[in-house]
This record gives C-alpha cells, structure tokens and sequence, in this order.
C-alpha cells in the first residue's frame, strides 16, 4: 500500500478546513447570521493565506494541492461571498441582484484561470511582486465591505445605498478581470530589523482583529484600495527601468 506523505497531506488538509468553512458560511448567510458568516470567510482567507506557505516550509508542496487551493479560492472567495452579499442586500433587485452575484462569481473563475497561467510565466521576472488584476481574496473582501462597514463602529460615517453596492460589486469584479497591476509582494527579501517590525506588526493587526474584528477589516480594505493606484505607479516606474 502506497503511504500518504504527511509533508504533501497538512496544507491540503488545511485547504479542505478552509473550504469547509466558506461552505458553512453560505449556510450562516442563508439563516441571517451574517456577521459570523463574515467571520467564518476572515478565517478562511487566513487559512488560504496559510496554507501554500506551509506548503513550501515544509517542501510539501505538490500540482495536486496547487489545483485543490485554486478550486478552494473558487468557492470561498467567488462564489461564497457573492451569495452572501445577494441574501444580505442584493436580492431586493431581484433577476438584476443575481446577475451581479454572477457577474462577480464568473470573473472571479476567469481571474483565477488567469492567476495559474500567469504563475508559471513569471517564476524569474520581476513582475512575480505584482499581481495581473485584484487577486480573488481581495476581490471577496472588496465586495464584502459594505457589510463589514455595516457591523462595524463606522456605520454612521460610511453609508452605503443598494444601488451604490450593485455598482461597486460591478467595479470590483472589472477590476479582477482588468490587468491593471497589484502588489503581490513574493520575493521582496528584507533586513532583520523590517523582518522584526514585520512580526511585531502581525501580532498587533491579530490583536486588533479578535478585539475590533469588522474595524480592523474596513480599515485594511481601505489600505487595500489606496495600494492599487500606488502598484500601478510603481509597476511603470519599474517597466521603465527593466524595460
């Protein structure tokens, strides 16, 4: 009997944890819980974050996990978190709220398709720190903002009209799909004392996010949404100088 290969087996398992709760979070939307439905997307997306990087700690990495963690990001980051943005707000323009959800969910497919191409074109080039479009995760987050804005202490100062939600959805998903360029940050290698910042950093971002969690997340959103004008810029001050 052929034994399984621990190193291979624990980020995929990790995957499957992450994709088991997108799928729970479309049950928590479906009962009107949205916050944890919000909650159970943030912990997935941690774990995606996680997973391919243990992948290659531990060298366990394999074209199996690499497709599973596509298909995974495909539900938790397409498919999910449109569902839950058309129960919470979208449905009241009924056939036209659930094309937008599909909209988002079909350029979120496309961004990805794209993603794995791109991967193996760029492995010793430059533009590896750059991303081709809002990667998938961002895309779910970017969308699910009026939501996290909403459970948040910023309800007050930040509104969002049913109308101006539809149209953002419809921006975000142009922006997967667009090749305008966003920071990736792979292979941007670091002194000791930014690695020590880096980690300090982490650790009060995780703080902040169990005590403040939906503060915390409109607040990366909109580092987020500032970056992607900056990675433009910086993407063609490099393609100058690379040529």
């Amino acid at each position: 009997m052929k034994k399984i290969d621990l190193r291979v087996a624990l980020p995929n398992l990790i995957t499957v944890l992450g994709l088991c709760l997108g799928l729970n979070s479309l049950k928590l939307a479906f009962e009107g819980d949205f916050q944890k439905a919000l909650i159970f997307i943030v912990i997935a997306s941690i774990l995606d974050a996680l997973d391919g990087r243990i992948a290659r700690l531990i060298k366990g990495t394999s074209k199996f996990g690499a497709e599973l963690d596509s298909l995974t990001d495909f539900v938790n980051f397409g498919v999910c978190p449109s569902i839950i943005l058309y129960f919470w707000a979208l449905n009241v323009f009924g056939f036209y709220g659930w094309l937008v959800s599909l909209i988002f969910i079909v350029s979120c497919c496309l961004r990805l398709a794209r993603f794995n191409l791109d991967s193996e074109e760029k492995k010793n080039d430059w533009k590896i720190n750059f991303f081709t479009g809002v990667p998938a995760p961002a895309g779910a987050g970017l969308i699910l903002m009026p939501m996290i804005i909403y459970f948040s202490n910023f309800k007050n100062i930040l509104e969002f009209a049913p109308t101006s939600i539809l149209l953002f959805v419809i921006l975000v998903s142009f922006l997967m799909i667009s090749k305008i360029p966003t920071y990736a940050l792979k292979k941007i290698k670091i002194s000791k004392n930014i690695f020590i910042i880096f980690v300090i950093s982490a650790v009060i971002f995780f703080g902040l996010l169990l005590k403040n969690t939906f503060e915390t997340l409109v607040i990366l959103g909109s580092i987020y949404l500032l970056s992607i004008p900056i990675s433009f810029l910086h993407f063609l001050n490099l393609k100058k100088k690379n040529g």
